[in-house]
């Protein structure tokens, strides 16, 4: 199946009131793990990379090419997006690239060197057909806009939205990046009144710290793209430390890193039905 495009899976699910996971890739590993999840649970999947995992790989196009080549092998709805670019001109090799969408991360500019910026990304995406994903405030883990207290204002994200043109915004609404515990509450009433406010699909960042039926609850007061990652990898780390704890003679790497790569799948399957089914009035749990 050739690629699918993330406007497409985002404005099918803004439409039934569901939720998409857009789960953040490593390695060729995770990469695989993902597309074999979407094909077991016959639910589309976003496959992201980051600008840290560019970093780690040392370069942008070797990662980026292997995820394509990952996505356009899959038999399911796989579409590949660029998560979290400060650096709009990785966000602009991107698009060239073929990538679905790209976030560019300009939350730590003021809003209207944001507003300038994303403007560029957007204007240079719109030739290709890409979908541009935004942000007010930082996202936290970093004392950003989910720091206690600091939330995303409705007002400003509408205003944001209708001078940049981005086709989805990424909002403060209670979750936090890297967390390893899930307890992050939620505010459910202001995911509604951001839905109400802005026209594109919101996305959760941080997701990995939220408990399943708070994920849920958000989707169902009108959260759409749903980000994970750290959740993910602890799913796969753990799972090679439980296989080199039963084979501490393995020296194939191939073996363990295997056995995190089923975990994933299995995990990323569980979670893409968990938000599919938010807005089938279900309870959700996989």
């Amino acid at each position: 199946m050739t690629l699918t495009s993330t406007r497409t899976i985002l404005e099918a699910a803004a439409a039934a009131g569901t939720g998409v996971g857009a789960f953040n890739v490593l390695h060729l590993e995770t990469a695989e793990a993902l597309a074999g999840a979407a094909e077991e649970t016959g639910l589309p999947v976003i496959l992201q990379l980051s600008e840290n995992c560019v970093h780690y790989h040392g370069a942008f196009e070797p990662i980026a090419r292997a995820t394509l080549a990952v996505a356009e092998a899959s038999t399911a709805r796989v579409a590949v997006h660029l998560d979290h670019a400060e650096d709009a001109g990785l966000a602009l090799r991107a698009i060239d690239l073929g990538f679905g969408s790209v976030m560019y991360d300009g939350a730590k500019l003021d809003f209207a060197d944001n507003v300038a910026t994303t403007q560029r990304v957007v204007a240079a995406a719109a030739t290709r057909g890409v979908l541009v994903e935004a942000e007010l405030g930082e996202i936290g883990g970093k004392d950003g806009a989910h720091a206690p207290g600091v939330r995303t204002d409705p007002d400003e994200a509408a205003r944001f939205v209708a001078e940049t043109g981005v086709d989805a915004l990424a909002v403060a609404v209670g979750s936090s990046h890297a967390m390893t515990e899930r307890v992050a509450a939620l505010d459910l009433e202001l995911i509604a009144r951001l839905h109400a406010a802005v026209p594109v699909p919101l996305v959760l960042h941080g997701s990995s710290g939220v408990p399943d039926e708070t994920i849920v609850a958000g989707i169902a007061a009108g959260l759409t793209k749903i980000n994970v990652s750290t959740h993910l990898n602890k799913a796969f780390t753990g799972a090679i430390r439980e296989f080199l704890a039963e084979h501490p003679a393995a020296v194939d790497s191939r073996k363990y890193v295997a056995a995190g790569r089923d975990a994933v799948r299995i995990e990323a399957g569980r979670m893409l039905r968990l938000f599919a089914s938010a807005g089938a009035g279900k309870d959700g749990i996989g």
